[in-house]
């Protein structure tokens, strides 16, 4: 548990090309802040919105944190899967012995590698290839 004005839990998680740094603050009415704005705010979709808080309704905790998160790059569904991924590991710091097995088996703590594939030379994207006339 780190400690600034009030003791708080501390996650990092990330998906595709986001990252979100997640605090987590014990004792809370259960509200969540992104980026300074709430989640309804930030977040259009109600599918976003329930993939941030599937890590609280997988452990039973929705409404005893609260959460602040800071999150950059990507777009809005990366983002919503990187703050799900710090606030998966931000609950192992709170409790790891109860917590640990029920997001393990909702597979809440692998990080998703999937990315990108990158531009290849010749081709007019990762494997697109140029049309060509009969000619």
């Amino acid at each position: 548990m780190y400690t600034s004005k009030k003791p708080y839990f501390y996650g990092t998680g990330r998906r595709k090309s986001s990252v979100a740094r997640v605090h987590l603050f014990e004792n809370g009415t259960g509200s969540i802040t992104i980026n300074g704005r709430d989640m309804d705010e930030y977040f259009g979709l109600e599918t976003l919105k329930l993939i941030v808080r599937q890590p609280f309704n997988t452990t039973n905790t929705l409404g005893k944190f609260d959460v602040v998160a800071k999150v950059t790059g990507g777009g809005v569904t990366g983002q919503a899967g990187a703050i799900r991924h710090g606030i998966a590991r931000a609950l192992l710091q709170a409790d790891e012995a109860t917590y640990r097995p029920i997001l393990k088996a909702a597979g809440l703590l692998t990080r998703d590698p999937r990315m990108k594939e990158r531009k290849k030379y010749g081709l007019k994207g990762a494997r697109r290839a140029p049309q060509f006339s009969k000619r």
